[in-house]
C-alpha cells in the first residue's frame, strides 16, 4: 500500500500545529487536517493573558501567528473531517469525507467542542441569534441585549468582551456562585451593564421573524418562569471531546476522552493523542503545546531508531 505521509495530524488546534512544527523540522512528511479553522477553539477567546512570553494577545491572533509558521515550513495542510481510523499491516489509515489517506503514525489533536444545552429552538436559531463564540459573533450584536449562559471562566471571560461592545449583558447561572477565577469575578463586578441570575435554568428559546427575541428561564428553587428579551444568547457550558470517529472504543475514557501515556501515545501502538481531546487535569494552551511537542518529539526519535534498525513497536 501507498504511503501518502509519514505522519498525520488529526486537527490544526494549538497541540496539532506544535506537532507539525517538530516534526516538519526535523524533516517529517506530515499533513495538518482540521475539518474548521486552524487554532481550534482559542479562535474563541476574547484575551489570552496567561501564555509566557504574551502578556496579552487574542486567540484569533495566535491562531494566525501558529499558522503563519505552518505556511513558512511549507507543512502540508488539508480541509477533511476524519470519519473513521483503520489499519492494514503497519500501515496507518484515516478515512476522511473527501478520501482516505495512510501513514505510519497518527496524532489526534481533534480538541473539544461546546457542549449544547439540548432545550427547545436552540438548533434552530443557531447563527439567527444563539452562537458559543463571543468573540467571533459579539460584533454582530454592537448596542444590544445579550445573554450569557454559564458560570465558569469561559462565560465570565466573555460576558466582559460582549459587555464593552453591547448595550447590556444578563449572566445566566445555574448555581448559586460564580466559578470562574477571583480576577475575572473582581473585572465582572466592575461593569455596570451586567446583570447575573443565579440558580436560573434555561428552559427554552423563543423567535420572531426567525431570528431570537427572548430567553425563557426557570428559577431551580421557586420553578418561577421568567422571559428575558434579548437578540443574542452565548452559551458557555462546557465541552465535549471530539472523538466520534473513535470505533476503538477501549482508546477513550467513560467519557470520551482519549488516554495517553507520559508520551503522549494510545493503547493502540503509533497512534498518539494530544490537546484537549486528552484525559487530563489541565486545560490550557501551554498544556496543549507541549503535549504536541512530546508527541512529536516520540515519533521522531522512533523514526530514528528505525532507520538505525532498531526496533519501534512497542
Amino acid at each position: 500500500m501507498k504511503l501518502d505521509f509519514e505522519v498525520i495530524i488529526i486537527g490544526a488546534g494549538v497541540a496539532g500545529m506544535t506537532a507539525a512544527l517538530y516534526l516538519k523540522r526535523a524533516n517529517i512528511s506530515c499533513l495538518l487536517l482540521e475539518k474548521e479553522m486552524p487554532g481550534g477553539q482559542i479562535n474563541r477567546t476574547a484575551a489570552i493573558e496567561n501564555y509566557p512570553g504574551m502578556k496579552n494577545i487574542t486567540g484569533p491572533e495566535l491562531a494566525e501567528n501558529m499558522l503563519s509558521q505552518i505556511q513558512a515550513l511549507h507543512i502540508d495542510y488539508q480541509y477533511g473531517d476524519v470519519i473513521s481510523l483503520s489499519k492494514k499491516d503497519d500501515i496507518q489509515i484515516v478515512h476522511t469525507n473527501t478520501k482516505d489517506y495512510t501513514c505510519h503514525y497518527i496524532i489526534i489533536a481533534s480538541g473539544r467542542a461546546p457542549k449544547k444545552l439540548q432545550v427547545e429552538n436552540e438548533e434552530q436559531l443557531t447563527g439567527r441569534g444563539i452562537s458559543w463564540c463571543a468573540i467571533c459573533d459579539g460584533p454582530l450584536y454592537k448596542g444590544k441585549d445579550v445573554c450569557v449562559v454559564g458560570g465558569g471562566n469561559a462565560a465570565v471571560e466573555e460576558a466582559i468582551y460582549l459587555s464593552n461592545i453591547c448595550n447590556s449583558v444578563t449572566l445566566i447561572v445555574r448555581s448559586d456562585h460564580l466559578k470562574a477565577q477571583k480576577h475575572l469575578i473582581d473585572t465582572l463586578n466592575q461593569k455596570q451593564n451586567i446583570q447575573i441570575l443565579y440558580e436560573k435554568v434555561v428552559q427554552k428559546f423563543t423567535s420572531e421573524d426567525n431570528r431570537l427575541d427572548k430567553v425563557i428561564i426557570e428559577d431551580r428553587n421557586t420553578n418561577h418562569i421568567e422571559e428575558i428579551p434579548c437578540q443574542g444568547t452565548f452559551i458557555y457550558i462546557g465541552q465535549i471531546p471530539n472523538t466520534s470517529f473513535i470505533t476503538e472504543k477501549k482508546m477513550l475514557d467513560d467519557t470520551g476522552y482519549l488516554i495517553a501515556d507520559q508520551n503522549q501515545e494510545t493503547n493502540q501502538p503509533n497512534i498518539f493523542a494530544c490537546g484537549d481531546v486528552v484525559k487530563k487535569n489541565l486545560y490550557q494552551i501551554v498544556t496543549a503545546t507541549a503535549e504536541g511537542a512530546v508527541a512529536a518529539n516520540t515519533i521522531i526519535n522512533r523514526i530514528g531508531n528505525r532507520k538505525e534498525g532498531g526496533s519501534y513497536a512497542r
